[in-house]
């Protein structure tokens, strides 16, 4: 047991991508992987440090009633874990200290830019200088994408990947910064992990609905100076099967796997040769 790569997926307050974020961590080659009610987590039946990698799925987090995850960040950096005085933010950023990874896709990358988790700089996993907001379409998304990785980022998710595509599902998916220096800071220290680009040039755009929100700098995913923390839009869970792909009948493809599969593949790889 203590050799196998150890995976929690988070569940509850409407979350509802967790199977599907499960599985693909199994199919990537986790030896365990457990889904966890959010209040476990608080009430210390589940403890976050007994595990390598925290997945953050996609959802409706308290029905989004407050704005995108904004409930459940508070929930995070105020709610107390029983018997230990700690808040549920002091234990993921000690589990971001002892080398954890930490993925947020969709609802969870709003969760981890509202809590102030990404994109950390510095190491302040508290500060929030970017969000997440309503698409400059008006509507909710629900689509395919093609996205193109910076193969200059720290990011250990994207490694080996040059564009990939997966679906958007959001309404509230365009990544804003406070001021231009945030924005200047993530694009010189390429935590721009992955950006929405014309899938004929292979171009970043910001043309609808090649880029589905509006999001500055055509940004899709970030990650943080580290390189283990990453959230993103578009959901790799949800790629997991050549199957999920809508053109699947008419595409000839050499394997069965779908390319989301890699995000978690790499996850899982780096844990093996720099943590167990």
């Amino acid at each position: 047991m203590a050799s196998q790569v150890r995976v929690i997926v988070t569940t509850g307050y409407g979350t509802n991508c967790e199977m599907e974020m499960a599985h693909a961590c199994k199919v990537a080659g986790a030896g365990h992987v457990d889904i966890v009610h959010l209040s476990d987590l608080l009430d210390g039946s589940f403890k976050l440090m007994e595990y390598h990698f925290l997945n953050l799925p996609g959802g409706f987090l308290d029905g989004d009633n407050l704005g995108a995850a904004q409930a459940g960040a508070h929930r995070m950096r105020h709610a107390r874990v029983a018997g230990t005085g700690k808040r549920l933010m002091d234990q993921l950023i000690e589990f971001v200290s002892l080398g954890g990874l930490i993925l947020g896709v969709c609802n969870g990358f709003q969760l981890m830019v509202k809590t102030g988790l990404l994109p950390g700089f510095d190491g302040d996993y508290e500060n929030r200088v970017v969000s997440l907001t309503y698409n400059d379409s008006g509507r909710f998304e629900d689509r395919w994408v093609t996205c193109k990785v910076n193969p200059s980022s720290p990011c250990v998710y994207t490694k080996g990947i040059d564009t990939v595509e997966m679906p958007v599902r959001h309404g509230e998916g365009k990544f804003v910064a406070i001021d231009d220096k945030i924005l200047y800071s993530l694009k010189s220290n390429n935590l721009i992990a992955l950006q929405y680009v014309d899938p004929h040039s292979g171009e970043p755009t910001q043309q609808y609905p090649l880029n589905p929100n509006g999001s500055t700098l055509s940004i899709a995913g970030i990650c943080d100076p580290t390189g283990r923390l990453m959230g993103l839009m578009p959901h790799p869970e949800a790629n997991n099967h050549f199957t999920n792909h809508p053109l699947w009948t008419r595409k000839v493809l050499d394997i069965e796997e779908g390319s989301g599969i890699v995000f978690f593949r790499n996850a899982i790889e780096y844990i093996r040769k720099n943590i167990l």
